[in-house]
């Protein structure tokens, strides 16, 4: 989703993944540290609004105006873009699937979909709301445009087939942005904090968070730099690797997680 530098800012009490913004953890959270296994070189061009992990390459999708809004295949250890093509409209979420890869826009309620080898234009779904994190599951499309709803979606048609209110203790969980689908559960990364949240798309509960605010520091990002937040999240499922950075972060790490006790 835009940051704050370019957008209007959200709400401190909204962001929070817990019931309230700072507050400790209820006795049914599971609380997720982050151990940092290793770091890459990542654009400090790229306001990354969706990334992957496809083969051997990160794929990414970027998204602000004036032309820096891009669907790029990424080198991993060196953060260089080794294929590019500029999105026609303020780029968010990316997934593939099979050969197609396909690109949500904010506001323009389009998603773009890509021969996933080429980068050549397919074809263009169109929906209602606001677009901003998209993953699948295997047989349907997974989207987030900023509220506390996961919409599922056809995969030749875009059209809604369902959706689900992600909750934590019963509170709404807001501002879902980028997703990615692990092993059943959702991660999404929850705009303007450090928290990552695993939701059961079943039913919306949110079974576990992750702290990624020790990554922050170590991308050298000031606390205060509200636009250049954690967002990004890729799993490189045959080497079982959780990969994430942030928008316009200069680092990408890949993290292990360690239960808080």
């Amino acid at each position: 989703m835009l940051g704050a530098a370019w957008a209007v800012a959200a709400c401190s009490d909204s962001v929070s993944p817990g019931p309230e913004n700072g507050s400790p953890p209820s006795p049914s959270d599971t609380i997720w540290d982050v151990r940092v296994v290793a770091d890459w070189p990542h654009s400090t061009a790229s306001f990354t609004q969706g990334l992957i992990w496809v083969d051997t390459a990160l794929v990414e999708g970027t998204g602000l105006y004036g032309g820096t809004s891009w669907l790029r295949r990424v080198d991993l250890t060196t953060g260089v873009a080794i294929q590019e093509r500029t999105t026609p409209a303020f780029g968010e979420g990316v997934t593939q699937v099979g050969d197609r890869i396909v690109q949500l826009t904010w506001l323009s309620r389009a998603a773009y979909v890509y021969d996933a080898a080429s980068f050549d234009s397919l074809d263009t779904f169109g929906y209602a709301t606001q677009g901003w994190g998209l993953t699948h599951d295997g047989r349907r499309f997974i989207m987030s445009d900023g509220t506390d709803t996961l919409y599922f979606r056809d995969f030749d048609t875009f059209a809604e087939t369902g959706r689900v209110a992600v909750t934590h203790d019963g509170a709404p969980v807001r501002f879902l942005n980028e997703l990615e689908y692990i092993d059943g559960r959702v991660y999404a990364n929850v705009y303007q904090s450090d928290w990552i949240v695993i939701v059961d798309p079943a039913n919306g509960h949110v079974v576990g968070r992750i702290d990624g605010s020790p990554l922050r520091a170590l991308a050298g990002i000031p606390a205060d730099e509200t636009s250049r937040v954690l967002n990004g999240i890729a799993w490189d499922a045959a080497a079982r690797r959780l990969l994430v950075t942030g928008k316009l972060w200069p680092k990408l790490f890949h993290i292990e997680l360690e239960l808080r006790e």
